[in-house]
C-alpha cells in the first residue's frame, strides 16, 4: 500500500467529511497538519485565540447542522478550547476539535507542554481520545464526526501526538460516513399523544433548542397549521413560529419566572415539549405545580425530574414523529382562544417603550424595536451574554430558524463576535448582526482582526454602561447593592478603527435609527457603540403572581 504521513491522513479525512474550513492557531506539536493544509483545498482560518476558534466551529455546527472543526497545538493551546467545547456540548452544537500533543515517548515526562488533555476534555465533550497509531487516524476522526453529529449533538476531541502526525504510515482512508436518522416514535404512543391533545382544555407546545432544525421546524409548522396550539419557546427555540402564525406565540421563557409564557404553561393541562433540554430553563420554574400531562418528543429519553415526569415519551426522529402526529390530530380551532388572546396582548404590552423623559442613553426596547424594523427575516443575529441577551431573547421577534443565536446553556461570555464571523462565512452575501455588552465584547474583541482579514460583512453593536450589568442587577435584587461589577471605559470607535474596521457612535437616542442604518449599509466589519439605559433592568427579574386562567 502507498505510504503517507499521519498529517496527510488527517487532512484527507477532513476532506472525506466535506469540511469546508478549519479554525485554529498553529504550534510545534500540530504544525505537520497545518503544513499539509497548505497543499489541500480546505481553507485555514487563523484565529487570535483558541477559545474563539472553538466558538466559530460551534457556530458553523449550529447553523449548518454539520460539525465545525477547530485545531490547536498542545498544552494551553488545547486547554483554551475547554470553554468553547463545554458550550458546544451543553447547547447541542456539533464540533470536532483536534489538538497536538507531545511525542508518545515523552507523554509520561514532565516536559514542555505535556498535559493529559484527553482527561481534561472528557467532562466537556461527548468523545475524548488520543490516537496512538497513525494508521488509526481515519477511524478515530470519522468516529469523532459521527459522535459529534449524533443527537444530542456536541463536541468530539482528538489528541494527536506529534510523532503520530509526523510519522510515516499507510495511505488508508475511510469513505465519507453519514449519520443516519432513527425512525419515528412507535405509532401506538403517537396515537395516545394525539388523544391527549384532542381531549385537552389548554394544550401548550414548549419548543426548545432541539426543535430548531429545518426539518423539525417544517414538520411543527405543518402540525400548527391544522392544529393551532399556543406556543412558548425557550431562548434557543427562537424562530420556529413563522410570521403567518405569530398570534400563536406567547413569547419566550428563561432565567426568571415572570413571562406570559410562564403563565400559560402554569395553566396548561397538556404540555407538548419538542426538543426541550432542562439546561435551558429548569422545569421547576415552568411546571412547579406539576399538574400538566407532559408529552416529551425528542431523539433522547427525558431526564427525569420531580417537575418533569412525562406521561408519554415519543423517542425517535423528531420530524418524522411530528409528521405522523399531525395526521393523527384532527384539524381544530384554537383552544381557549380568549386565554391566548389575553396573554398575547400582555406579551405585546410588555414590549412598549416606557413613557418617561429620555436621557442621552438608549433604552433597550428602543434598540430592539429599531433593529427589528431595519432588518429582514433572513438576517442572522448573534447575541453575546449580558443584560442585552435577556432583552433580545424576550422581545426581539424572529420568524425563521437559526437566525437568532444565544448561548442559553452555559451563558458563555464572548460568543457574539466569533459566532458572527462564522455566520458571515456561511452566509457571505448577507449582512450579519451581532450584539454584546462592553463586558463581553473584550472577551473576544481580538477577533476583530480576523473579521477585517476575512472582510466579514458584520455589524457588531456594543451596549456600553461600564459594568457587568447582568450580574449587577441581580446582585441589586438580592442584596440591595452591587459588588465587583464595575470596570473602566474604552473608546469603542477608536478600538474598531485601530483594527481597520469602521466605528460609529450613538451619542443621542434620536440618532439611533440613522446610525444603525448607516452601520448596516457599510460593507465589512463595523462596530457601533450604543450607550445604554439599564434603569429598567430590575423589572427583568421581578417576581410574578400566579394567575389562574382556566
Amino acid at each position: 500500500m502507498k505510504k503517507t504521513t499521519g498529517a496527510s491522513l488527517v487532512v484527507k479525512t477532513l476532506e472525506q467529511q466535506k469540511v469546508k474550513q478549519v479554525f485554529g492557531i498553529p504550534g510545534a506539536k500540530i504544525d505537520p497538519v497545518f503544513d499539509e493544509l497548505v497543499d489541500h483545498g480546505i481553507p485555514l482560518i487563523v484565529c487570535r485565540h483558541e477559545q474563539n476558534a472553538a466558538f466559530m466551529a460551534a457556530a458553523i455546527g449550529r447553523i449548518t447542522g454539520n460539525p465545525g472543526v477547530c485545531m490547536t497545538t498542545s498544552g494551553p493551546g488545547a486547554t483554551n478550547l475547554v470553554t468553547g467545547l463545554a458550550t458546544a456540548t451543553t447547547e447541542g452544537d456539533p464540533v470536532v476539535a483536534i489538538s497536538g500533543a507531545v511525542k508518545r515517548s515523552e507523554s509520561f515526562k514532565r516536559t514542555h507542554q505535556s498535559l493529559d488533555t484527553v482527561s481534561t476534555m472528557r467532562p466537556v465533550s461527548k468523545m475524548s481520545v488520543e490516537v496512538q497509531d497513525a494508521n488509526a487516524i481515519p477511524e478515530a476522526l470519522t468516529q469523532a464526526f459521527r459522535v459529534a453529529n449524533t443527537p444530542r449533538k456536541g463536541a468530539s476531541f482528538i489528541s494527536l501526538p506529534n510523532d503520530v502526525v509526523a510519522g510515516e504510515t499507510e495511505d488508508n482512508i475511510i469513505k465519507e460516513n453519514h449519520v443516519y436518522k432513527a425512525g419515528p416514535a412507535p405509532k401506538e404512543f403517537i396515537e395516545k399523544a394525539a388523544t391527549l391533545i384532542k381531549n385537552a382544555k389548554l394544550p401548550v407546545m414548549l419548543v426548545g433548542e432541539g426543535s430548531n432544525e429545518y426539518d423539525i421546524v417544517e414538520a411543527t409548522r405543518s402540525l400548527l397549521s391544522n392544529n393551532p396550539i399556543p406556543v412558548v419557546g425557550t431562548y434557543q427555540g427562537a424562530g420556529l413560529v413563522p410570521r403567518s402564525m405569530a398570534d400563536l406565540l406567547v413569547g419566550r421563557i428563561g432565567l426568571f419566572h415572570n413571562q406570559p409564557g410562564d403563565i400559560l404553561l402554569s395553566n396548561a393541562d397538556v404540555i407538548l415539549t419538542i426538543g426541550y433540554d432542562p439546561v435551558e430553563y429548569d422545569p421547576h420554574f415552568w411546571n412547579k405545580n406539576g399538574k400538566a400531562k407532559i408529552i416529551h418528543i425528542d431523539h433522547n429519553n427525558a431526564e427525569i425530574d420531580y417537575y418533569y415526569q412525562p406521561e408519554l415519551e415519543l423517542i425517535g426522529d423528531i420530524a418524522q414523529t411530528i409528521n405522523i402526529l399531525a395526521n393523527e390530530v384532527k384539524p381544530n380551532s384554537l383552544v381557549a382562544y380568549d386565554v391566548i388572546k389575553k396573554l398575547h396582548s400582555k406579551y405585546l404590552a410588555d414590549q412598549k417603550l416606557p413613557n418617561y423623559k429620555q436621557t442621552n442613553l438608549v433604552h433597550p426596547l428602543q434598540f430592539v424595536h429599531t433593529l427589528r424594523s431595519l432588518i429582514g427575516d433572513d438576517v442572522t443575529v448573534t447575541c453575546d451574554i449580558g443584560s442585552h441577551y435577556i432583552w433580545m431573547a424576550r422581545y426581539f421577534e424572529i420568524y425563521e430558524p437559526k437566525r437568532l443565536l444565544f448561548s442559553n446553556g452555559q451563558q458563555t461570555l464572548g460568543v457574539g463576535l466569533p459566532w458572527a464571523i462564522a455566520a458571515s462565512i456561511v452566509h457571505p452575501d448577507e449582512k450579519v448582526v451581532s450584539i454584546s455588552g462592553d463586558g463581553g465584547f473584550l472577551f473576544s474583541a481580538m477577533e476583530l482582526e480576523t473579521a477585517v482579514r476575512l472582510k466579514s460583512n458584520i455589524t457588531h453593536f456594543v451596549w456600553t454602561d461600564g459594568t457587568y450589568d447582568m450580574v449587577g442587577f441581580q446582585e441589586e435584587m438580592k442584596y440591595g447593592r452591587t459588588s465587583g461589577v464595575e470596570f473602566g471605559p474604552i473608546d469603542v470607535v477608536k478600538y474598531a478603527e485601530s483594527f481597520g474596521a469602521k466605528g460609529f457612535e450613538v451619542s443621542d437616542p434620536s440618532q439611533l435609527e440613522s446610525v444603525m442604518r448607516k452601520a448596516m449599509e457599510t460593507p465589512g466589519p463595523v462596530i457601533v457603540n450604543v450607550p445604554i439605559d439599564y434603569k429598567d433592568n430590575i423589572k427583568l427579574g421581578a417576581k410574578m403572581q400566579d394567575e389562574v386562567l382556566i
